[in-house]
């Protein structure tokens, strides 16, 4: 048994030990609150207290004539904080605040009183009273009683958000660009909003100070922002929204027809570069059509037979052909190295000049030309290619843009002993739709290449704070004489009876272009499709805008060939846009300034569109736009010549009838 002595030790050592534990317990005391007590004031601070960021407005996006095409359009969610209102406010505004969130929200007044009075009872500080509202209603609900009194007397929580939409709905959504997120949660937006969000549209976020009232709720402290957000720029794209509906709906029309996969159209103002219209149509798993993908800037592909205006040019150039130099398509079949080269007509096309190999598509006497000419220096031809800038991405700012593909006799893995033939008629390389296009637009422009351009300037309301220019990406892609060659050899294949196009001339409306017809998935004949084409200008002599068309995996039970499936969406859309869109733009284009001769037209368009019986006066007009007047009124219309209409064998003012002829003489 331990002695009083020992116990009495223990005693103190215990009582000690106590007591310099509780100079430490004071000692950290004080250092917490003299030494740390910034520090941990500040970190309890911070988690009852934020600063959240309000998101600015992004700017709007607009056509080239300044209809709307994308906006942010603010949203709000109204919520109460049921602890606020003192009791006296709370009884006396209580009933006439639940008679208007009836009427808002149809429910019974006696509903909403329930709600009030459980929120308050429950201490709850964030009831939602409306979600995702306009900004009319929002104004309605600060008018509210109780909630009139704002945040510090009446209880009232705003949270304001932006919801970006699109006037025209889907039309060219895929380039306008929209909100798209990732299995993360986190924002993309590809197109023109993507494009220059950041530098233009995004502007510059707010700030606002909100408190932690529990459950993860947060309230704002005061009734306005610390920084208020600073909206972003307004930009103005080139599309046209007349000539994107036209391209849009003749686009949609043949994928349903064809049962297409996919498919897409620009059209491109050939001496600027200005995108009017940019159509991107996709199938669902219900077979329906939307835009799904931005194919033309995106989707790089073997383009077939319509590179065969690369191969020709080059050749050109070089001066190793020339379009009467003849060639034998040897009944439409040759091989190179046990591989075969057909042509689409059986039997082929015999022995012909090398512009009627262009015109009629024949792949054997396209690539029998390159491989006389090249097959010993095939490096001189692929750098032929370089030197017109067809190795080079666009480097448009729409993201996605592949680079192009064309194998160089140096690169082991592409190259083989057949890539120069296959070349030339368009497989073993890749394009998009809008590199194949700006090519044949640097043809339509005499050999300058400019690069497609989406806009035309940014603003801040009407003050121009970045105006956008026309690029030329090379001043001559070619000599103008092979230009001019090889623009006869595209007007040919339109309007020569032979020519693959010829199915969509008419005498009425000058085109130019070429068919494309590629087989897709060739090596599996299981998987075997179809990629039809069709690109060139209008109108052919003078030419205003450059086009394409790419449908991919027509339905081959009903038809896969270029000038069938693609051809004849260019040809309603060259039409339709002449005669539906302002003709003015055209009568300056020709150079006829004379003012008069523009207001008598406008006069007589609109007599003639009220009255379908009264000949106009159509003289001093250009041709196409005098026929596209007259066939509106029903009349048949016979042109002698094109140019400027001189005279009319019915005179101004005398009453026609439907299908009665008129006589046009032109200058």
């Amino acid at each position: 048994m331990e002695s009083n002595k020992t116990i009495l030790n223990r005693l103190y050592f215990v009582s000690g030990c106590m007591f310099v534990f509780a100079l430490l317990v004071i000692f950290k005391l004080v250092s917490i609150q003299l030494v740390d007590g910034d520090k941990y004031r500040d970190l309890a601070e911070h988690r009852t207290i934020k600063n959240v960021v309000i998101p600015s407005n992004r700017g709007n996006v607009y056509s080239s004539k300044g209809n709307l095409l994308a906006t942010s359009i603010p949203k709000y969610d109204i919520r109460f904080d049921a602890m606020t209102p003192s009791d006296k406010i709370f009884s006396k505004k209580l009933k006439s605040l639940c008679d208007s969130l009836a009427g808002f929200h149809g429910k019974s007044s006696g509903y909403y009183q329930r709600s009030l009075r459980k929120a308050r009872a429950n201490k709850n500080r964030y009831l939602l009273l409306a979600r995702n509202i306009g900004y009319s209603d929002y104004l309605r609900f600060r008018n509210f009683p109780m909630l009139d009194l704002g945040a510090f007397k009446g209880g009232l929580i705003v949270e304001q958000k932006t919801k970006r939409e699109h006037p025209m709905g889907g039309i060219a959504q895929r380039t306008i660009g929209y909100e798209r997120f990732d299995d993360q949660g986190n924002v993309t937006r590809p197109g023109i909003d993507g494009a220059y969000g950041e530098k233009y549209l995004r502007g510059t976020d707010g700030r606002r100070l909100k408190q932690k009232i529990g459950k993860g709720q947060w309230k704002p402290i005061q009734d306005f922002n610390q920084v208020e957000p600073k909206d972003g720029y307004d930009v103005y794209t080139t599309i046209d929204v007349n000539i994107q509906d036209i391209a849009h709906h003749a686009l949609l029309e043949q994928l349903e027809k064809y049962k297409a996969n996919h498919g897409c159209v620009v059209v491109m103002e050939t001496r600027t570069g200005e995108v009017k219209a940019i159509s991107n149509l996709g199938r669902n798993k219900n077979g329906h059509y939307y835009e799904r993908l931005n194919y033309a800037v995106g989707e790089s592909h073997e383009i077939g037979s319509t590179f065969k205006l690369m191969a020709f040019t080059v050749a050109l150039d070089d001066q190793v052909i020339d379009t009467s130099d003849v060639v034998d398509t040897e009944k439409g079949i040759v091989s190179f190295y046990g591989k075969k080269v057909r042509d689409s007509k059986k039997g082929g096309y015999g022995i012909i000049s090398a512009a009627k190999a262009f015109e009629v598509s024949s792949n054997t006497g396209v690539v029998k030309l390159i491989d006389r000419h090249y097959k010993n220096n095939p490096k001189k031809f692929v750098e032929g290619l370089y030197d017109m800038n067809l190795d080079h991405k666009l480097d448009l700012p729409i993201i996605g843009e592949p680079a192009p593909i064309i194998p160089h006799p140096s690169d082991k893995k592409r190259w083989s002993g057949i890539a120069l033939q296959w070349m030339a008629y368009g497989y073993g390389v890749s394009f998009t739709p809008l590199q194949t296009l700006a090519f044949y637009n640097a043809i339509a422009n005499d050999g300058e290449m400019v690069r497609p351009q989406f806009l035309k300037e940014v603003k801040e309301f009407d003050k121009v704070i970045v105006p956008f220019k026309r690029e030329v990406i090379n001043s001559q892609v070619c000599s103008k004489g092979t230009a001019a060659k090889m623009k006869q050899l595209l007007i040919n294949v339109v309007e020569k009876k032979h020519g693959t196009g010829h199915g969509l001339y008419s005498p009425n409306f000058s085109m130019a272009g070429k068919t494309g017809t590629c087989q897709k998935d060739y090596r599996d004949k299981d998987k075997l499709n179809y990629i039809s084409s069709f690109v060139g200008f209008f109108p052919a002599e003078n030419p205003k805008y450059s086009c394409i068309v790419v449908i991919h995996e027509p339905d081959k039970s009903v038809g896969y060939y270029g000038a069938d499936v693609s051809g004849p969406v260019f040809k309603k859309v060259a039409q339709k846009i002449f005669i539906d869109t302002p003709i003015v733009d055209e009568i300056q284009t020709l150079d006829l300034t004379n003012k008069t001769v523009e207001r008598e037209y406008e006069s007589f368009y609109k007599t003639a569109q009220t009255y379908l019986t009264i000949m106009p006066n159509v003289k001093g007009l250009p041709a196409m736009d005098a026929m596209a007047l007259l066939e509106n009124m029903g009349l048949n219309v016979k042109l002698s010549g094109s140019g400027i209409v001189r005279s009319q064998s019915i005179k101004k003012g005398i009453k026609v009838k439907k299908n009665q002829i008129v006589v046009l003489e032109t200058s």
